[in-house]
């Protein structure tokens, strides 16, 4: 049983980096104890997307007049909306499962354990314990919802995003700790469903990694959708009781009693490194994650990982990128570490947010001289059009070259836009360029030239 290559982990890095491996010509293994496609494709990405789009139907149906048509009153089935989610999971989930045999790639179900001499133990279902040897391993086990000591997860009044998804009944009302894309984005969905729902985010501004005028539009606009904000506030303990939860919370101003049905804990993830062997084979970890070189090897020989068991953003779209160029270096192919400066990050609420780059604050710290242009949706054409003007797109450059520092967008369609900008910074090209680029008419696209022209003093429709 032995492979060139055997990735633990068949989540957005681990099965990219196993058909890229199959690519190449080496015989590859994937090694799964759950479901093929992990977490983000089984219980986070995908199905999320799904409840978030049953909610985007649910509020155009609400304002449907809008738009010249009529309607009758609006109304949901909250187990079919899951249900919904969980078959759009699945679907995926087949999917990967067609891509292994198109692949030629071996699934072995079961717990993996490393051991030295490139070797890994797999413990099935039922004990059965089997080994295998591979010249090279990769570990991509991926991430599980961080539990704090004052927030313990019982999975029924406190809970992690996996319960979030498939609760049986949608609560009445919710605490939401933690406002990162996992916190946000449920809390948009549960409280467009018609939860009450309350986000307390312990820094002083929700979406902390953005650019504040975006955290202070989004939250502007989710208290206007009814969610209650608190920052600057800190839940200090939990108390279940009967039916519900109450929330001791700590705010500037004293102490707040908070009480609701469920409350969501995202205060973020725990690598998924326990029990894999690490400490056996000498593989160096720190605060929790395992140490990789620019092309994930760690400090073992043979043994490399990627995604979120490693230091870095723990985002789909990166653990993808670090398994294709991990197998392309060991193939030994031209390749170059990824630059974590040019990595776009979406949360897909409503309004939407995506940013790449730098934040206007942090390129101020960094020295620079700065150029920096807004273009309000109101303004768009094709966002008028759409019934849904509320956001704005914002440019950062650099004064003297013109280089696109960051690029911070809210509005809805702002995640699939977001790309422009990611491929601008890549390719080094300045404002320049995106002045004289002709962008398609009516787009939401053109809001990014737009914002340009306003960084440069060229505003056509402002």
């Amino acid at each position: 049983m032995n492979y060139d290559i055997v990735v633990i982990g068949s989540g957005p890095g681990g099965y990219v980096a196993a058909i890229r491996a199959s690519q190449l010509g080496f015989k590859t293994a994937v090694v799964e104890r759950e479901n093929l496609g992990g977490i983000c494709l089984n219980w986070g990405c995908i199905p999320t997307k799904a409840l978030l789009k049953s909610a985007h139907v649910y509020e155009y149906i609400k304002h449907a007049e809008e738009f010249g048509l009529n309607k009758t009153e609006a109304s949901f089935d909250f187990s079919n909306i899951v249900k919904r989610s969980r078959g759009v999971a699945d679907k995926m989930n087949k999917g990967v499962g067609f891509l292994m045999k198109k692949n030629k790639i071996d699934v072995i179900q079961g717990n993996a354990k490393v051991k030295s001499g490139k070797k890994i133990e797999v413990t099935d279902s039922e004990g059965k314990v089997s080994e295998y040897s591979a010249s090279h391993i990769i570990i991509s086990t991926g991430a599980r919802s961080r539990v704090l000591p004052n927030l313990p997860q019982d999975g029924v009044r406190v809970i992690g995003y996996r319960e979030a998804l498939t609760l049986p009944a949608q609560p009445k009302s919710m605490i939401v700790v933690g406002s990162g894309a996992i916190g946000i984005e449920f809390a948009y969905f549960y409280a467009t469903m018609g939860t009450k729902v309350t986000v307390v985010e312990f820094l002083p501004n929700i979406v902390p990694v953005e650019d504040n005028e975006v955290s202070k539009y989004l939250e502007k606009s989710l208290k206007k959708q009814g969610i209650e904000v608190m920052t600057n506030s800190s839940v200090e303990k939990i108390e279940t009781h009967g039916e519900g939860v109450k929330a001791y919370v700590k705010t500037a101003a004293g102490e707040v009693t908070l009480e609701a049905d469920v409350v969501l804990s995202a205060v973020g993830i725990a690598a998924n490194i326990e029990n894999l062997g690490l400490e056996e084979v000498g593989i160096a970890t720190d605060k929790g994650r395992i140490l990789v070189d620019d092309y994930y090897k760690t400090n073992v020989p043979g043994y490399y990982a990627i995604g979120d068991v490693i230091p870095g953003p723990a985002l789909a779209h990166v653990a993808s990128a670090e398994g294709v160029l991990c197998v392309e270096k060991i193939k030994g192919l031209e390749v170059e570490p990824i630059d974590y400066g040019n990595i776009p990050g979406c949360t897909y609420c409503s309004p939407e947010i995506a940013s790449v780059g730098m934040t206007e604050q942090k390129a101020k710290d960094a020295g620079y001289e700065l150029k920096v242009g807004k273009f309000p949706l109101v303004a768009s054409g094709k966002a008028t059009a759409n019934g849904d003007t509320e956001g704005f797109i914002k440019v950062i450059y650099d004064a003297k070259y013109g280089e696109l520092l960051g690029c911070h967008m809210v509005g809805n369609g702002v995640t699939d836009m977001i790309a422009e900008a990611v491929a601008v910074r890549r390719l080094e090209s300045t404002a320049h360029e995106i002045l004289t680029t002709v962008h398609p008419h009516p787009t939401l696209s053109e809001a990014f030239k737009g914002a340009t022209e306003d960084a440069y003093g060229e505003a056509i429709d402002l």
